[in-house]
């Protein structure tokens, strides 16, 4: 997960990979192999380097995985895929909050705390799965805007999130309403029977 975040937004050998992820260049290459096995990744150009060739890779495509395969996904490859994910999403906000990116006044930021049942999870994901198509089509559009007119973008990253999470004593106040909202509701039903 880390090199294919990595390969996503360019293109770099196994060795430029191995120093940036404080890695052997042995690991990094056996995981370069693996993925452009998997038309992951692709070779994109070959440099002579020393007696040898230095092979550079880019990105194919980031794999979608469905909520069905996910349910199968043994708990300790989730959390180290979570927490490669988490290491690439906090380094792209870190640069691009130190790069002004958080200047436009288009930009949301925002967190929801709420309370959910079985079926909120699944109107939840649902949901998130229908404007997710349409913020792909949306990208999609820009590019062909963009090739049509023969200029370069602003380039954008969108990070989407909805996970179970502890409570926090920051949640008492959501905690509160929720009690609050509860207690009014068995009220109602008590006035209604």
């Amino acid at each position: 997960m880390r090199i294919l975040g990595l390969l996503e937004d360019q293109v770099a050998s196994p060795s430029e990979l191995a120093q940036k992820l404080h890695a052997p260049l042995g690991n990094v290459s056996y995981h370069v192999r693996i993925l452009a096995s998997l038309n992951l990744i692709r070779l994109v150009s070959e440099t002579p380097r020393r007696g040898s060739v230095e092979h550079y890779y880019t990105a194919v495509a980031i794999p979608v995985i469905s909520d069905e395969a996910w349910s199968n996904v043994p708990d300790i490859v989730k959390n180290a895929m979570i927490a490669a994910a988490l290491e690439q999403i906090g380094a792209t906000i870190n640069a691009a909050a130190v790069a002004g990116g958080f200047s436009r006044p288009e930009i949301h930021l925002s967190r929801t705390a709420l309370e959910l049942d079985e079926e909120g999870w699944r109107e939840i994901a649902d949901e998130t799965r229908r404007w997710m198509e349409r913020v792909a089509q949306i990208g999609h559009d820009a590019a062909d805007r963009l090739a049509d007119a023969r200029e370069i973008g602003d380039h954008a990253t969108m990070v989407t999130m909805v996970f179970e999470s502890p409570r926090h004593e920051d949640e008492e106040a959501v905690d509160h309403d929720v009690a609050h909202r509860r207690a009014d509701a068995a009220h109602r039903r008590s006035n209604a029977a």
